[in-house]
């Protein structure tokens, strides 16, 4: 498949590319190399004789584990979840990367005037994830038991559905956080999102049974939580492609893989995050669906002093406008 060539005179004057050559730049993770590696194929079956490659960048929190993303994020002077994506943004802008793989709901809703996001990936499931040491699920965990998630939505939900639990902070990529439950006694259960434990194999698409096991070999249960009674994050599920602002040869190359009803539904999403002045540590559940032609929004907004949340609900055929009735719904 041919490209245009007029991306040639937008190129950065630190690019060294080949007229077919694009440089991928992914955190180093499991489920990063897994997503980055999902890209690659993309692009590479639309432009099969084009070179594309991967870079690893450590990101800071990659590189800070030993206490809470939010004391990381103070501690290095960025916000919105940052420590996963800054580093990767100085890679393109200096032109060691072309375009930058993130988990969607990783960016800040404002993006750096220097880059845009280019397109998203078909999304997967957006559901959090529930695992525990026994079967039975959120009901079945007794007083006083240990839950760990670094992200403060996650918190704040389990705080406003069981006020009885204890939670704990929980660091590190998913195949340690699960190892951390199933073989420490530091957790009783752990929150993780149900696309990456998908996207690693740990489960399947689709629940096999009530009683789903995270894998033969993991003495740990799953349960899928429904979007209506614990809300994903905005972009949850979505895998996001980050170019420099004005590179069009990048641009060009991602539309091809993007996937315009993932786009609809985050667009409306992170708008909406953008509207409440929130970035990723605001504790904001919210999800979409499409249906009839029109984008469905639900809400649940909790307050950072404390306090009972904040609902809301708007229907549009235009997430943006979506966006906002939603956030005048909140009540």
């Amino acid at each position: 498949m041919a490209l245009p060539t007029a991306w040639r005179g937008a190129q950065s004057e630190h690019m060294t590319r080949t007229d077919k050559e694009i440089i991928i730049g992914t955190r180093g993770s499991e489920l990063a190399l897994v997503q980055a590696t999902a890209t690659q194929g993309l692009l590479s079956g639309k432009f099969p004789d084009w070179v594309i490659s991967r870079k690893i960048i450590k990101t800071t929190g990659d590189r800070r584990t030993d206490v809470s993303l939010a004391d990381v994020a103070k501690a290095e002077g960025t916000f919105d979840k940052g420590v996963f994506i800054k580093e990767l943004e100085e890679a393109l802008a200096d032109g060691s990367v072309d375009i930058a793989v993130h988990s969607l709901k990783d960016m800040p809703t404002v993006i750096d005037p220097r880059f845009e996001l280019a397109v998203t990936l078909e999304r997967a499931p957006v559901r959090d994830v529930l695992l525990t040491k026994q079967a039975g699920g959120l009901p079945a965990l007794k007083a006083g038991a240990r839950v760990g998630t670094s992200s403060v939505r996650r918190a704040k939900q389990i705080a406003f559905l069981r006020p009885d639990l204890v939670l704990v902070d929980l660091r590190g990529n998913v195949p340690t956080r699960i190892e951390k439950l199933a073989q420490g006694d530091d957790y009783d259960a752990i929150l993780l999102a149900e696309a990456g434990l998908m996207r690693l194999g740990f489960i399947p698409e689709s629940p096999e049974s009530n009683e789903e096991r995270v894998s033969a070999s993991v003495p740990v249960f799953c349960t899928r939580l429904a979007e209506d009674i614990f809300f994903p994050a905005a972009g949850q599920g979505a895998i996001g492609l980050e170019i420099r602002k004005g590179d069009t040869r990048s641009l060009e190359l991602a539309m091809a893989i993007g996937h315009a009803e993932t786009w609809t539904k985050v667009t409306a999403e992170r708008e909406f995050l953008r509207l409440l002045d929130g970035g990723c540590h605001t504790p904001v559940g919210v999800y979409s669906h499409l249906s009839g032609g029109q984008i469905h929004l639900h809400a649940r907004v909790f307050p950072e002093t404390g306090g009972q949340p904040k609902i809301g609900s708007a229907t549009d055929t235009d997430p943006i406008k979506a966006a906002l009735k939603l956030f005048q719904s909140l009540k």
